[in-house]
Order: structure tokens, then sequence, then C-alpha cells
């Protein structure tokens, strides 16, 4: 038997790239033309938290409540699932995460208070995941097989680290799950697919790994900054 130190990351994997590319290319032509009432909300999202609308935050919560569900069935539960038995970890892991968007939803919040530099970085991160499918041109992969927001994990992921940032906030006026404090029940399980999907694709040896795990610890580290507990 080998010794455990000579195995790389790629032996691990339970599938090919080309097989994991090969997923995308099939659910993409199942759920067309899905990606472009996906992508005009998104558009929609981002305009409003630019232009700070009351409505914003409830609105950004719903739809990605809405995405992550739906990329926790669609994606992982239907399909994933077929060529990694930890998807059906992750359908419900995404699942759970869709509902505390929504429960987010339902708290009492008001107008977005990020600071500028959050708010700038959040409006970029959020369109840097709308436009994740012209990366993916630029990287060698045809429009087949793009990654959409709000039906592939990983434009949802970085969406949500958008709003997260964005999400009001009040100080430490918030101690409850009136305020601030619901802001962090939702980072955990984005954090976590931000690091298994950043080692899925550095196994596969994919240009994008460093991408969704930069965008984290970057939108954390900012968060943090900010002071908000």
């Amino acid at each position: 038997m080998s010794e455990w130190w000579t195995y790389r990351p790629s032996d691990f994997l339970l599938f090919s790239p080309r097989t994991y590319y090969r997923l995308f290319e099939l659910y993409n032509a199942e759920v067309w033309p899905g990606q472009l009432p996906a992508l005009a909300l998104g558009l929609l999202l981002w305009v409003a938290l630019w232009q700070r609308r009351p409505w914003a935050p409830r609105a950004a919560c719903v739809l990605l409540g809405a995405a992550w569900l739906w990329v926790a069935w669609a994606f992982h539960w239907q399909r994933f699932a077929g060529v990694n038995w930890a998807a059906t970890w992750f359908a419900a892991a995404f699942a759970g995460q869709g509902l505390l968007l929504w429960l987010a939803a339902l708290v009492p919040g008001g107008r977005i208070e990020a600071p500028a530099r959050a708010h700038r970085l959040g409006l970029a991160l959020l369109l840097l995941a709308l436009l994740l499918p012209a990366l993916g041109l630029l990287l060698g992969r045809p429009w087949q097989q793009a990654e959409v927001f709000g039906l592939a994990p990983d434009p949802t992921v970085l969406a949500t680290f958008a709003v997260l940032l964005l999400l009001p906030h009040g100080g430490a006026r918030a101690r409850s799950l009136r305020g601030a404090s619901t802001v962090w029940w939702l980072w955990p399980l984005p954090l976590l697919w931000a690091g298994i999907t950043g080692m899925t694709l550095a196994a596969m040896h994919a240009a994008a790994a460093p991408l969704l795990p930069a965008a984290a610890l970057v939108a954390l580290a900012l968060r943090l900054r900010q002071g908000v507990n």
C-alpha cells in the first residue's frame, strides 16, 4: 500500500474534470431558459442594493433563500449526487441556508447601513457573481457549461457574501435576533462551501479555484473590521 503522504488532492476526487463540467452543460440544457430570469432578478437586486432601497435587504434574503433551495434540490440532490455521494449532504446544507435566509427576511430591518467600503465591495462581489459565466468563457470553458447565479452553487454563494456585507447591522444596539447578530448565523455555511469548492477546483487544477475562497476571506475580514457582533 502506498504511503499516505504520496497522495495528491486529485487522488481523492470521485469524478473527472470532464464529468464535472459536463454536468453543468447538461444541467443548463435542462433548465433553459431559466438562466435569463435568474440573471434578470440578480441585476434588479444589484440596482436596488446600489440605490439603497429600504426593501432591498429583505428582498435579497428572499431571493437568495429561493436560490439556495433551488440549488439544493435541482443541482446537488438531482444531479451532483449522481457523481459525488457527498452531494446529498451538500443538498441538506444548501436547503438549511435557504431557510435561514428566509428567516432573516422576517427579522425587522431597515435601510442599508454598510460603510462605503463594504457597500462598494458588496456591489462588486454581486456583479462578479452575475458575470461569472463571462469569466468561464475567458478561462476557456464553453458557454454551455456556464455557472449562473441562482442556478449553480458558486455564483449563488458569491452573491450571498455580497449581500451579507450589505445587510443592516445597527452596531452595538443589536444584541438579539432583531439586529446585527442575525448576520452571523448566515455566514458559516457559505464559508464552508467556499472551502469545499476551492479544494475541489484546486484538485482539478482549475484556474478559478482561488476565486470563491479569496472572496470569502476578504468579505469576512471586512465584516469583522466593522466590529459587528
